[in-house]
C-alpha cells in the first residue's frame, strides 16, 4: 500500500473512491495546513521546472495559483487583497513584461 502523507485537492478522495480503492485521510490543523502548503508549492514549482512543454508548464501554473489562493487566505487575505498588492507592485517597480536583466550597479556613481 502506497503511503502518500501529503497535501492533496479537495476532491482527490472522491476520485481515488471512484476507482474502487480505498485510502484514509485526515483533516490538518492551521499550523499543518500552512507548513503542508508551503511544501506543496515547492513541489509544484518543481514540477513546472520539470515540465515538458507549454501545456504541463501551465498545468503546473494552475496548481501553483490554486496553492497561492490557499496561502494568500492563511495570511489573512483574500485574492482580490492579492491582486491589489501585486497592481501595486507593478506601478511602482513594474512588471517583468520588458525583459530587463539587470546586469550591475555602479555604487560610485
Amino acid at each position: 500500500m502506497p503511503v502518500y502523507n501529503k497535501l492533496v485537492r479537495d476532491l482527490i478522495p472522491q476520485v481515488i473512491k471512484s476507482t474502487g480503492k480505498e485510502c484514509r485521510t485526515r483533516i490538518l490543523d492551521e499550523e499543518e495546513y500552512k507548513k503542508e502548503l508551503v511544501i506543496k508549492l515547492k513541489e509544484e514549482s518543481e514540477e513546472y521546472f520539470s515540465a515538458q512543454g507549454p501545456k504541463e508548464s501551465l498545468e503546473e501554473l494552475a496548481d501553483m495559483l490554486e496553492i497561492i489562493r490557499a496561502l494568500a487566505t492563511v495570511h489573512g487575505a483574500t485574492w482580490e487583497q492579492l491582486e491589489v498588492l501585486r497592481q501595486k507592485k507593478a506601478e511602482t517597480r513594474g512588471g517583468f513584461q520588458e525583459r530587463v536583466y539587470l546586469i550591475d550597479v555602479d555604487d560610485n556613481a
